[in-house]
């Protein structure tokens, strides 16, 4: 179904490795005991579960200082990382900072706090889409209790400097610091230790969608957002989804050990798709500042975003105009709004998100394509 398709989507969600694919039966068909279980078959089931846990954390050399909480999915552990943590300490203070581009799981749990009472700063980005850290100083209180700024933006690509954010919050031990990372993770070298909750998904690295963690500090507990069987030290309840766990695991291992050769292949496809878009300024704008090459946006200037979208759709081309998560809301970019404040701008913005599965050949089709397109198409 997929062999003459151009995927340019990896933003929303990547194809399965087969690796991983074939992990997930192995586990499906031979530990199919409730890790829960105390019987034999649930312990070896618990064993692997744990496993795979100080796998995730080893792959991030969190090893001594973090624990894996496993969800289902980046939503939900953003979820937690806001309403459960808030919730938990609110005696500490009812203050809580946020990007204005975060993602909507982040956006919309700061908002439903805001609606319980607590108070939120969302902090702007500069022209370039990154929030700056003079900002973050500034919007600091007493009541202050948790920052949440993303590691890697998922529309523009813009790295957040996650790094120099965390050492600025070293002089601060009341505030935690949660980074949403899911696009950040096997695409940018980030060193998470200093970070306190790191939200970490499976499908956004050639894994399975259903399952995604948040690593959190060992010292840090949450009020839960699931009560039940009191699974994840009482965090998250549920009946463990070992195959989804364990193919997650293997998924971030071959993520991060091509991590490397994956980048610097994606780039020379990024490039030339730059090179493109910068040539053609007349009809672009451009929207992606970073020098990560994963994500790559623009904005067309005389033409509607909806109708090129479609039109490479049916070319067997596929991108995005703005995220998927919330595409079905709003016809624009919130995140483009908020770098530019230019509503034509943020309506008309085409996202190219790459993968090492992409290839030279696709890229210069593409172009060839949208360029067809751009120039063809009447406004």
């Amino acid at each position: 179904m997929t062999k003459n398709i151009i995927y340019f989507d990896n933003a929303s969600t990547t194809r399965a490795n087969e690796e991983v694919l074939k992990t997930y039966m192995m586990v499906n068909e031979g530990y199919y005991a409730n890790a829960s279980s105390v019987h034999i078959l649930g312990i070896k089931a618990n064993d692997l579960k744990e496993k795979a846990r100080e796998q995730i954390l080893s792959l991030l050399n969190l090893s001594s200082t973090h624990e894996v909480i496993f969800t289902s999915g980046a939503t939900e552990a953003n979820n937690l990382a806001l309403k459960g943590y808030a919730h938990k300490y609110r005696n500490r203070g009812n203050h809580i900072i946020v990007s204005s581009i975060e993602h909507p799981s982040v956006l919309e749990s700061a908002r439903q706090l805001e609606e319980e009472g607590f108070e939120v700063t969302y902090l702007p980005v500069n022209e370039k889409g990154k929030v700056e850290l003079e900002s973050l100083k500034k919007a600091i209180k007493k009541e202050t209790i948790l920052v949440s700024i993303m590691a890697l933006n998922n529309e523009t690509g813009m790295d957040q400097g996650i790094e120099e954010i965390a050492s600025f919050l070293k002089d601060y031990p009341k505030i935690m610091l949660h980074t949403d990372a899911v696009q950040a993770i096997g695409k940018a070298d980030i060193n998470y230790q200093d970070v306190d909750m790191i939200t970490i998904s499976s499908h956004k690295i050639h894994g399975l969608k259903g399952i995604g963690a948040l690593l959190k500090r060992k010292a840090i507990t949450f009020y839960p957002l699931l009560s039940g069987g009191g699974q994840e030290d009482n965090n998250r309840s549920g009946t463990y989804d070992l195959p989804s766990i364990v193919s997650f695991a293997k998924a971030l291992r071959l993520e991060l050990e091509s991590f490397k050769k994956n980048f610097m292949y994606v780039k020379t496809l990024h490039d030339k798709l730059l090179a493109y878009f910068v040539e053609n300024e007349g009809m672009y704008t451009l929207n992606s500042f970073s020098n990560n090459p994963y994500i790559l946006n623009v904005s067309l200037k005389e033409k509607k975003a909806a109708v090129i979208v479609e039109g490479l759709s049916k070319e067997g081309i596929m991108i995005s105009s703005i995220s998927a998560c919330n595409s079905k809301r709003e016809a624009s970019s919130y995140v483009v709004y908020e770098m530019s404040h230019d509503e034509k701008r943020s309506h008309n913005t085409l996202r190219i998100s790459l993968s090492y599965e992409n290839t030279l050949e696709e890229v210069d089709i593409f172009i060839n394509i949208v360029d067809k397109l751009v120039r063809g198409i009447r406004r």
